[in-house]
């Protein structure tokens, strides 16, 4: 049987070493020996002696809130063998940390990560009670974390020169040493009568980034 559905970058090679691996551009490849966590639903298959654990809310560092409001409850994937990971066919990006590296990530962004890395629930400072954005996860340690996004990133560097202000529902991420705080635009009243400015934005100053998604969907449900 004959097909480019076959070809060479999508057949599936056995792993060559522990951990993540990018599978292609839209799924990560995981050669789990041990434990590795992951969002609940986004396994798209697996072979060998796994085992899995559904992770309920509220337990440990869970990732309690998704930026949406929607519960993100994760799964923990444990003993010998591969297993893919995507969600949606969205991007999938693979972040290696270091000691003392620390990522603020949006929970919805989330694919899978090592167990190594530690990880909990903070309330984004400064946002109050509005809108997107007042739960994300802080992730430190040594390991990797994989993470999804509708679309080609946008990474724009912060200084203190320069804050910089996303729309909450685009927030990918940031670096965890720079201030948040909300922005309240000054063009509420072009939006009454129909024009597409935002009422509110997330402001990050300091030094470092932000990661943002060219989309502002919202998921509708959370994945279980």
């Amino acid at each position: 049987m004959k097909s480019d559905l076959f070809a060479g970058e999508n057949l599936a090679q056995p792993a060559a070493a522990p951990g993540m691996t990018l599978q292609n551009a839209k799924s990560v490849k995981y050669a789990v020996n041990g434990e590795v966590l992951a969002r609940q639903g986004s396994m798209v298959a697996f072979r060998g002696n796994l085992q899995f654990e559904r992770k309920g809310q509220g337990i440990g560092g869970m990732l309690k809130r998704a930026v949406t409001g929607e519960g993100l409850a994760l799964m923990s994937v444990r003993g010998q063998g591969e297993a893919w990971f995507a969600h949606q066919a969205g991007n999938c990006f693979i972040v290696d940390f270091e000691p003392g590296d620390a990522l603020t990530i949006n929970g919805r962004n989330v694919l899978c990560f090592d167990a190594t890395l530690s990880y909990e629930i903070k309330m984004v400072k400064g946002a109050g009670m509005t809108g997107g954005g007042l739960f994300n996860s802080l992730f430190t340690g040594t390991g990797k974390l994989a993470v999804v996004c509708d679309g080609n990133p946008i990474v724009i560097p912060v200084t203190a020169q320069s804050p910089v202000y996303v729309d909450t529902d685009a927030v990918v991420g940031w670096s965890a040493q720079l201030v948040t705080g909300l922005h309240r635009s000054q063009s509420v009243g072009s939006m009454i009568r129909g024009g597409s400015g935002e009422a509110v934005q997330l402001m990050l100053r300091g030094e470092g980034f932000v990661i943002v998604r060219p989309s502002e969907r919202t998921e509708t449900a959370a994945a279980h």
